[in-house]
């Protein structure tokens, strides 16, 4: 039988949606970066039985799934050959808040600025965040282990990922959340023989090898870079407690962030969430002739816990220059400037994001760095955002 009558059937049996003609296919072959790949066909699932009946059939025809929120993936990661799964329709419920214990439930179509609004009448707030965090799915943050621009203060979404409900490729049911090691070993050691239990005899085996653990610690990018987003975080399993004295508890959430949903399809996680920022912010736009000075100036700006620091260009500054929109919003910008720093101070007043900037313009000053430095407030740091965010749109 060929494949798009098969398609056709498994279509027939989904309770959800299955697209194969050209025109939806076509809508799905990209997402937000320069990659194209036209898939097999796109469902959009109602609900988890949906999901295995999907994860079956691409087991049997030796196919691909790839999991897919709002597509807003810069490097090709939600584009494939096989079938779009898609739950920003239809996967979008907050399922539970714990206003106490800090955290919230929700399934993976959930956007992350909705998330925060609907947390903020009860003081509290999801941190990382995307450049479009006003449709960027919590899944999708999961997947790509998005960290933002305040990942000064928040981190990535590893480190707020608590729990995790999935399905796994034989279409059994998994809920990865922390263990203790008596926990861990005694899962290792079930008489049962599910493919989850496979999963935590495999890890205590290679992880457990001493030459394989030398050759994570000597090989993998080095935990002084905060932002190591490069690939299945095994190091930070191999950080914890069964393998690594003193570490944390055992959690596989750490390895399925970051894993752009190869390892286990999502259906509910499970987040910690944190009090709502200081209300007051201000934007310390500090200009350089080069690079150069922003980098070592940054050094610099992060003595004084900003939450955030982004830098914009000079391409993306020649970009807004000849864009009709963006032209606007170039108001604070003084000169030809190779890179403008913007460094983000939250406080609870406006005085005191004024003095905590004057003090980092001082010591900036001092070291011969920057030669403008405009601080923005209200209204003004949202024109400044847009000019960094989307300049590039020559």
């Amino acid at each position: 039988m060929m494949k798009r009558e098969k398609l056709r059937e498994l279509a027939a049996n989904l309770d959800g949606i299955l697209y194969d003609d050209l025109t939806t296919r076509t809508l799905y072959a990209t997402d937000a970066s320069a990659y194209r790949e036209m898939p097999l066909a796109v469902a959009i699932p109602e609900n988890n039985n949906d999901i295995k009946k999907l994860i079956a059939f691409a087991r049997a025809e030796k196919t691909s799934l790839i999991p897919r929120t709002a597509g807003t993936s810069l490097a090709g990661q939600v584009v494939g050959h096989g079938i779009i799964v898609d739950v920003s329709r239809k996967f979008t419920n907050i399922l539970e808040l714990n206003k106490e214990e800090h955290w919230v439930r929700v399934q993976p179509g959930v956007i992350r600025d909705e998330l925060n609004m609907f947390l903020k009448p009860h003081g509290l707030y999801f941190g990382p965040e995307t450049s479009t965090a006003n449709r960027a799915m919590i899944g999708g943050m999961v997947g790509n282990n998005s960290c933002g621009s305040n990942s000064v203060v928040y981190g990535s979404t590893r480190e707020h990922l608590l729990e995790v409900k999935a399905i796994l490729s034989d279409g059994s049911d998994v809920h990865f959340k922390s263990m203790n090691i008596d926990e861990f070993h005694a899962r290792c050691e079930s008489s049962d023989n599910t493919l989850e239990t496979a999963l935590y005899r495999q890890i205590r085996g290679m992880l457990g090898n001493y030459s394989t653990q030398e050759e994570i610690r000597r090989e993998f990018p080095k935990k002084s870079i905060a932002r190591r987003n490069t690939g299945y975080a095994v190091d930070m399993l191999l950080d914890s407690a069964p393998f690594t004295l003193g570490g944390e508890d055992f959690n596989f959430c750490k390895l399925i962030a970051g894993s752009e949903g190869t390892l286990a399809f999502i259906t509910e996680i499970k987040l910690n969430v944190s009090p709502l920022p200081p209300k007051e912010a201000g934007l310390l736009c500090v200009h350089f002739n080069t690079i150069d000075e922003s980098l070592r100036a940054n050094i610099i700006a992060m003595q004084f816990k900003p939450s955030a620091s982004e830098l914009i260009d000079h391409f993306i500054l020649e970009c807004t220059k000849d864009n009709i929109e963006q032209r606007k919003n170039r108001f604070f910008v003084k000169g030809d400037p190779g890179a403008i720093l913007v460094i983000e101070f939250c406080r609870d007043t406006r005085e005191e994001v004024t003095a905590i900037a004057g003090q980092l313009q001082q010591a900036l000053e001092a070291a011969g760095l920057g030669y403008h430095f405009p601080l923005l407030f209200g209204e003004d740091t949202k024109r400044s955002g847009r000019c960094a965010k989307r300049g590039w749109v020559c």
